[in-house]
């Protein structure tokens, strides 16, 4: 991209204030949606733990710890390394920094929102969609808020050009703002009942459309925005290749709102509606791939970097996990590949090896390349915890994905194993039992995982207390990139 002169005027500051608010928050809340995800794994292996308490029981803490690490973990990540993004791109202060603000009080006050009712049951029983109707008006407020902010800020850029990650965070607001919209049509009973809009089938295609997407938009395409940026920031290297980034983002948004319904293979979903899920689950295969080769190709010439910057290896690490991910899931979407998987642990291993190592490693680097410098440092307090921390949460992501791989093709197997006459060869109970194992491994798993976290939680600390917030000017001239 060609040097331009920007027109800031001298002196002007970036408005970093909720940029450094939602980092916070981000590392907040990592550390308590993990713990709950520690605690309902240890009641898989241990149902007593829960004491028989309604507001700890499994069906109510689950949905907390999704809600925690996606809306809260991720979307705290997500907001303020947008926020970071779409100002250095465009050399350019957010445009309406108290809407930033109410932006970022608003969705903090629904995630403490979602807290308190999940565990008190009150729920629509949708997947990622399981807030009731006062708290998804309330999301909606806030996602309006972080829109005027977001597009205001490109739309007041400096720089003709609108950087690739900012494509990808962009397509990212407008993708959940449409999905929290349709999959959010309910009838209201009282103020904490509703009932969806829609009914039978219907329902169902509607809500794993939203399902599927939250995963291809919330989950990938605005942590594609950050792999896009910080990426090539910490290599100190340009992006491999430009014009496969801009295919990458145009063949992912298009391809990806249509692979929701290989959640809904051998129900009442028509075929064809099957097969189009499908096919386009594989077809996924492409772009997602292409990304990934991508970002772990702008380390040509750079290898070297690898070995002694731990914060690369977190982006690059996280990309490789992106890669295993979009593989396993099209080959999932293959009806006689489902009929072994669905309704098993090996989706649940599927699910977080994309969770843990795709979106969770590319949040700590990130986090770690974005914390120090919000806060006049070079680097983060200590540059050996951060090492530690990537080792313990690869660990961690290795013990509990392959536990869930094993566990769920073994459940597969045992379920559809009969006897000549037709009889199963094993009750349900006892595929429990025979899985109990696997569930201890996933909770060591887990655990390491969170204490990960919990290193990383102290860092983010001690930087904190070692540095100081302080105004970052905005260059009159566009650096090379």
């Amino acid at each position: 991209m060609a040097n331009e002169r920007a027109q800031a005027a001298p002196g002007a500051v970036y408005e970093d204030g909720p940029v450094r608010a939602f980092a916070l928050a981000a590392v907040l809340w990592g550390v308590v949606g993990m713990a709950v995800g520690v605690f309902i794994a240890a009641q898989l292996a241990w149902p007593e733990i829960g004491a028989g308490i309604p507001w700890l029981s499994y069906g109510r803490l689950r949905p907390l710890h999704t809600n925690a690490v996606i809306f809260a973990f991720g979307g705290c990540t997500l907001m303020a390394t947008s926020y970071h993004v779409v100002q250095r791109t465009g050399q350019t202060r957010l445009f309406a920094p108290g809407l930033a603000w109410f932006h970022f009080w608003c969705w903090q006050l629904v995630i403490v929102a979602a807290a308190i009712s999940l565990p008190l049951g009150f729920t629509r029983g949708k997947e990622y969609a399981e807030l009731e109707w006062p708290i998804g008006v309330l999301i909606t407020i806030a996602w309006v808020a972080y829109a005027i902010v977001f597009f205001g800020t490109v739309g007041r850029r400096k720089i003709r050009h609108i950087y690739v990650a900012n494509w990808f965070f962009g397509g990212f607001i407008l993708a959940v703002a449409l999905l929290h919209i349709v999959n959010g049509a309910v009838m209201p009973v009282s103020f904490w009942k509703s009932y969806s809009a829609y009914a039978g089938v219907q329902d169902a295609m509607v809500q794993w459309w939203y399902g599927h997407n939250a995963v291809g938009f919330f989950l990938t395409a605005g942590f594609l925005g950050m792999m896009y940026y910080y990426i090539p920031k910490q290599a100190e290297r340009p992006v491999y290749s430009y014009r496969l980034s801009i295919v990458h983002f145009w063949a992912l948004i298009f391809t990806y709102m249509w692979a929701g319904p290989h959640h809904l293979h051998y129900t009442a979903l028509p075929d064809w509606a099957q097969s189009v899920g499908m096919i386009f689950s594989l077809v996924l295969l492409a772009p997602s791939w292409g990304g990934m080769i991508n970002g772990i190709m702008t380390l040509s010439g750079a290898w070297h970097k690898l070995r002694d910057d731990p914060i690369l290896k977190f982006l690059i690490v996280s990309l490789s996990f992106y890669g295993m991910s979009t593989f396993e899931g099209p080959m999932m979407s293959i009806k006689t590949v489902n009929a072994l998987s669905h309704y098993t642990d090996w989706t649940i291993g599927h699910v977080h090896s994309g969770a843990l190592g795709w979106v969770g490693l590319i949040s700590m680097g990130s986090l770690y390349h974005l914390i120090p410098r919000m806060f006049g440092r070079t680097q983060m307090y200590s540059r050996r915890a951060i090492e530690l921390h990537f080792w313990i949460a690869t660990l961690g992501i290795v013990l509990y994905i392959a536990a869930m791989w094993i566990a769920g093709v073994m459940q597969g197997l045992m379920w559809r194993a009969v006897n000549p006459d037709g009889t199963l060869v094993y009750t349900f109970v006892e595929s429990v039992k025979a899985t109990w194992p696997f569930y201890v491994a996933r909770l060591l798993g887990g655990l390491l995982y969170l204490a990960g976290m919990l290193v990383m939680a102290w860092n983010v600390v001690r930087t904190v207390q070692a540095g100081r917030a302080q105004p970052v000017r905005i260059p009159q001239v566009m650096a090379h990139a």
